[in-house]
């Protein structure tokens, strides 16, 4: 009312207002007075932290700009206080990403598989889709050896009923590759598996599979001789509560100290090579990643986006 009686008394361009109320995430604040708090007290690393909500937070962790405008178009506005899951912010990022991510193979936990009836010194070149979604996204190739690593929790050496990845005595099919079984496990000193040791069926190339054989699971890889080393950082909510703005308590007590996870041991297929700075990939069976600006020649750095499925729940 204020507004208008200047409007009307000074004469001027009669403007029109909207009022509306604030976007409010759950899991997030958008606060700047105790973002600002955050980032002097060491929180987060910065404005441009990938756990913080700001443009320059969400851009470096991979949110495609089409994805935050159609989330914004389906919240719409309103003039009350209300609270959005979070979770729809991310399916909107995670289906803009498997339209436009290119897919790609990375070990988070590395453990060897050696083919023991593949020819030692011979490699061949596989062809894998870059994605699915997209016809005209094409194929890549990638080399294929007597050595490869496949993801740790991928093998278990007394699995459970219907456990279809990799286990004594068990077959998997190695994605755009072969379908191979575990035969024996080799143990470090401790008594830990440090190499599985496998035969591969020649005859079970995908594309061209005439073995008859039924594989239930199958399982990504990089190729031991050309993987690309890097690091990668898994990240979870900045705060434990829906609401890190309840009154009675402090906001920064509600900091999750597990926010972020880094793996440094990550294996990688050599495609990456020529990626670039805010590039987005699907990590097939992990989720989306996206290059961060820290990379460096021969030590690649990933930020999670998102992951592939909903189903987060807090840790206990």
């Amino acid at each position: 009312p204020l507004y208008e009686w200047f409007i009307e008394h000074l004469g001027i361009f009669p403007s029109r207002q909207i009022e509306f109320a604030r976007m409010n995430v759950t899991y997030m604040i958008t606060s700047k007075r105790r973002l600002l708090q955050l980032v002097n007290e060491g929180y987060v690393t910065g404005w441009d932290d990938p756990r913080m909500p700001t443009l320059s937070g969400v851009r470096r962790r991979g949110y495609p700009a089409a994805a935050i405008r159609i989330f914004c178009d389906k919240v719409g506005m309103a003039k009350r206080d209300n609270w959005i899951e979070i979770e729809l912010l991310e399916s909107c990022v995670r289906n803009e990403l498997n339209m436009t991510a290119l897919r790609r193979m990375v070990v988070l936990d590395p453990i060897k598989v050696v083919l023991t009836n593949y020819p030692e010194g011979q490699t061949e070149a596989l062809s894998s889709e870059n994605n699915p979604e997209d016809v005209n996204s094409g194929e890549r190739e990638m080399l294929f050896s007597r050595e490869i690593y496949i993801e740790r929790d991928d093998f278990m050496l007394d699995p459970p009923k219907k456990y279809f990845r990799l286990a004594p005595g068990t077959t998997v099919r190695l994605k755009s590759a072969y379908i191979i079984t575990c035969n024996e496990v080799i143990n470090d000193a401790n008594g830990n598996v440090s190499e599985i040791h496998c035969s591969y069926y020649p005859d079970s190339k995908s594309g061209s599979d005439t073995s008859g054989i039924k594989a239930k699971g199958t399982l990504h890889w990089v190729n031991a001789a050309t993987a690309l080393h890097g690091q990668v950082r898994m990240y979870d909510r900045l705060f434990t509560t829906e609401n890190p703005l309840d009154e009675g308590s402090d906001f920064l007590s509600k900091v999750n100290p597990n926010s972020m996870t880094i793996l440094d041991n990550v294996l990688l297929e050599p495609s990456f090579a020529d990626a670039k700075d805010g590039d987005s990939f699907q990590f097939i069976r992990h989720g989306y990643f996206t290059l961060d600006r820290d990379s460096q020649p021969g030590k690649l750095v990933f930020n999670q986006t998102v992951s592939l499925k909903e189903g987060w729940t807090a840790k206990e």
